[in-house]
């Protein structure tokens, strides 16, 4: 696997994790572990189709055909054994995006969505812009472990939510939804009448003996209260090629999607962001089975450095993602000193927890798709920010 270990400069390159860091750090000479995207390449295969398209020369409208839906349906029939048909797909730029339209498609103004914090900071992001109210049922730590309190869970539904963010797998906690956990998630919504819009953009990244279920994959009746989001961006690092799609069973609940992409404009994808897609679904399963093998060595890396190395800090060892969710507060530093640290004494790039709402303070997150030199290297850095 040493097409992983290369180092591939990105700096110049427009890059949010490598030319973003100014704005979000103050400066950008740190070592960046923070955006959740890959320094590899794609699968060859993605880079020679989109050469292919590249030499054709003319770029005008482009459609998305049926062997891009085809290819999207025999990967999930594939990796997550769920037949759908073609004619439950929507497309999208992304997920956020995509859980901006349920947002506005199943709620009004003023009306109650709820999330589980500590969670990805667009959950709420998105919540508040469309001047909704962001209602948390929050996670609970256990034994190094994130639980989902269903008590609480129960009485947020009832309420008045009307809508629920799922994210499985979890970001940035990485849990895998055990089957058992999500039939009561859905069965509990299904009760309160509450929709799900379900971000499973991390789906094929699962640390065996884990398994990964599409919430909706798990009864037909789920149907009816379920919208599905995935895309190849996180599993195949094409993130800024803007392609992604719902799996939307239900017609009454994908006609009101569509119908706000009617009012945005929206009626495809960007050309490269079609061809990358397609083709990664069709020919890219060694890649990312090599990829994920890959990633769980840096991830028992980073974990063993910092067990035997930083004593006071935590690995939440995630079942999923390449995301990495670090407990700081046995250092008995406040959030800003921790940050203080990292930045100026380990001249290290990393997400902060407060940013992932209650229950975030005092945890980092570590991107850990990358080659294993940086892994090594955040290490040290994370040994000098705490020295």
């Amino acid at each position: 696997m040493k097409i992983f270990d290369e180092k591939i400069d990105r700096k110049n390159t427009s890059s949010v994790k490598w030319d973003g860091m100014k704005a979000a750090f103050g400066k950008n000479e740190l070592l960046p572990m923070w955006v959740a995207d890959m320094d590899f390449r794609p699968p060859s295969e993605v880079l020679d189709a989109m050469k292919k398209r590249v030499e054709h020369g003319v770029f005008g409208y482009t459609i998305i055909g049926d062997t891009t839906a085809n290819a999207i349906i025999n990967w999930i029939s594939k990796r997550h054994q769920w037949d759908i048909k073609p004619s439950w797909l929507l497309y999208s730029p992304g997920v956020v995006p995509s859980i901006g339209m349920a947002i506005r498609a199943f709620t009004e103004v003023g009306d109650k969505v709820m999330l589980q914090s500590p969670v990805y900071t667009p959950f709420f992001n998105m919540i508040e812009s469309n001047m909704r109210e962001v209602v948390n049922s929050p996670l609970v730590l256990k034994d190094g472990r994130y639980e989902i309190d269903f008590v609480d869970f129960e009485e947020k539904l009832k309420s008045g939510v009307k809508l629920f963010l799922l994210c499985s797998p979890h970001n940035p906690a990485g849990r895998v939804w055990s089957k058992e956990e999500l039939m009561k998630i859905a069965e509990l919504c299904r009760e309160y009448g509450v929709i799900i819009a379900s971000d499973e953009i991390h789906a094929d990244i699962v640390a065996p003996p884990h398994k990964h279920f599409p919430i909706c994959s798990l009864d037909p009746s789920f149907s009816d209260l379920i919208i599905t989001f995935m895309a190849p961006s996180k599993t195949f690092n094409l993130a800024g090629l803007q392609s992604s799609f719902m799996v939307v069973q239900n017609a009454e609940i994908r006609k009101k999607i569509e119908d706000i992409q009617k009012n945005e404009g929206f009626h495809t994808l960007n050309t490269f962001g079609i061809i990358a897609m397609e083709a990664a679904y069709q020919y890219g399963e060694k890649w990312l089975d090599d990829a994920t093998a890959y990633i769980r060595e840096n991830i028992e890396i980073l974990q063993k450095g910092i067990e035997t190395e930083l004593p006071d800090l935590e690995v939440i060892k995630p079942e999923g993602t390449y995301l990495v969710w670090v407990d700081c507060r046995k250092t008995g530093l406040s959030a800003n000193e921790i940050r203080k640290r990292l930045i100026e004494k380990g001249r290290l790039a990393v997400n902060f927890g407060d940013s992932y709402g209650p229950g975030g303070e005092g945890f980092i997150r570590f991107n850990t798709a990358c080659p294993r030199s940086i892994i090594e290297e955040g290490i040290e850095r994370l040994k000098l920010a705490f020295s």
